[in-house]
């Protein structure tokens, strides 16, 4: 899999220049965001020295950049709208993302936010039990390792990485049991009735991130269990964070 490319372009710009270097930016942007190379972007000033300015931008890969972008039309009219700041560009090289990375504490994670280990322990415990009860699921879910799953949601919702650290013997055992689209969907009902009964918060914003990883593992697992499927490389756990709605703390 190809990784992201992070490019960044500092400029010195005389503060006379100001509004129009940022005026020419706004018109500029429209074309990244037109970009399908192109995943995100950011100008930002600097609070210290106001002529310092640092344009972020997140490429799909630096040949996709370089290859595609730049050879485009859309860079052209890009570059005709920035090209007057082109000698104020002191910095202007793509960065590859290394191991060091995470998040701070102001945002709390979905695990901390749950209750932690214990609450997911709970949710897991009802969880197994009603699937391995339930005659539409239990075929699926037949030998499921509850020790395992809860590791599993506890990572994914932004916990330890304890089940990183374990053997996987769980991750693709969906595979060829071809999952249906009722057997999915009641899972999904199924988990959140396990997340009512093990008591976790059922506010919009959590139950709304809940919701969403249910729905897009729950699909993929439907994907890989049919006959046909290859199964996946080995793919890190996700991280599922809170998405569009962070949580309401009034």
């Amino acid at each position: 899999m190809t990784l992201q490319t992070v490019e960044y372009i500092r400029y010195r710009i005389p503060e006379a220049q100001s509004a129009q270097f940022l005026a020419a930016y706004t018109r500029a942007a429209a074309q990244l965001s037109a970009a399908p190379q192109c995943v995100d972007y950011e100008l930002a000033r600097c609070e210290e020295d106001f002529e310092h300015y640092v344009l972020r931008i997140t490429w799909t890969s630096t040949e996709d950049h370089v290859e595609g972008f730049r050879k485009s039309e859309l860079f052209t009219d890009f570059l005709a709208e920035i090209r007057p700041y082109a000698g104020s560009i002191e910095e202007m090289r793509h960065y590859k993302p290394t191991t060091v990375r995470g998040t701070g504490a102001a945002v709390p994670t979905l695990y901390t936010w749950a209750g932690g280990a214990e609450a997911f322990s709970r949710l897991t415990g009802i969880f197994c039990d009603k699937v391995l009860k339930d005659d539409l699921l239990a075929p699926v879910f037949e030998g499921l390792p509850p020790e395992h799953v809860a590791l599993w949601f506890a990572e994914v919702f932004g916990g330890p990485r304890s089940y990183s650290e374990t053997p996987r013997p769980w991750a693709q055992g969906g595979m060829g049991r071809g999952i249906t689209e009722p057997q999915r969907r009641r899972s999904v009902g199924l988990l959140q009735d396990a997340a009512d009964g093990a008591g976790l918060p059922a506010d919009a914003g959590f139950r709304s991130a809940f919701v969403a990883y249910a729905e897009w593992g729950t699909r993929l697992a439907m994907y890989f269990s049919g006959p046909d499927a290859v199964p996946p490389a080995e793919q890190p756990v996700p991280r599922w964070g809170w998405g569009a709605a962070p949580p309401y703390r009034p």
